[in-house]
């Protein structure tokens, strides 16, 4: 009996040895950070000779609503160069084609709701080829500032920067 009731006391100095006082309230987190933040997109636009400006455009493409871009974060943009052997070859933008005639340069612009994508050069463009122009295929990436400045990585290299932010292909969202 001694034996039994040394082990419930024993027992019951345990279970209130673990009660106490509740500890601090813990800070704050950041508001509006319930979205994904590092976020691929794939996008296959066409886009139109503008006339005025001497530029092909596509159109102004929003970000997606389950993302959410601060300023300062980073967008990295990529075109579809090629497949090989099934594989995708893509190339970060500014990229720059050299014809006889000059030089043409996919380049893109963003905010923090949207990119585009241009094609802008040193000569005529108004009669590329549609190769160029036509159901191009860009992915952009959306990297928070916080891993873009401690990234030591190589960021023209689509598959280094998507295993840096532990995503694979099954993360990209295409848009439509």
């Amino acid at each position: 009996m001694k034996k039994l009731f040394t082990i419930l006391s024993i027992v019951a100095l345990g279970f209130t040895a673990c009660e106490g006082d509740p500890g601090p309230q813990g800070p704050p987190g950041l508001d509006g950070l319930d979205a994904e933040y590092s976020k691929v997109v794939e996008v296959e636009t066409t886009l139109s000779y503008n006339s005025d400006s001497g530029i092909w455009e596509s159109p102004i493409i929003e970000f997606p609503s389950n993302v959410e871009v601060l300023d300062g974060d980073a967008v990295i943009a990529y075109r579809l160069e090629y497949i090989d052997n099934g594989l995708d070859v893509w190339t970060q933008l500014p990229h720059n084609f050299f014809f006889s005639e000059g030089t043409m340069q996919y380049v893109f612009t963003h905010t923090i709701g949207d990119v585009q994508f241009l094609i802008d050069g040193n000569y005529d463009l108004s009669n590329i080829s549609t190769d160029y122009t036509d159901n191009q295929i860009f992915r952009y990436v959306l990297i928070p500032t916080e891993f873009a400045e401690q990234f030591n990585g190589d960021f023209s290299n689509y598959n280094e920067v998507m295993s840096a932010l532990e995503l694979n292909e099954t993360d990209v969202q295409t848009l439509q």
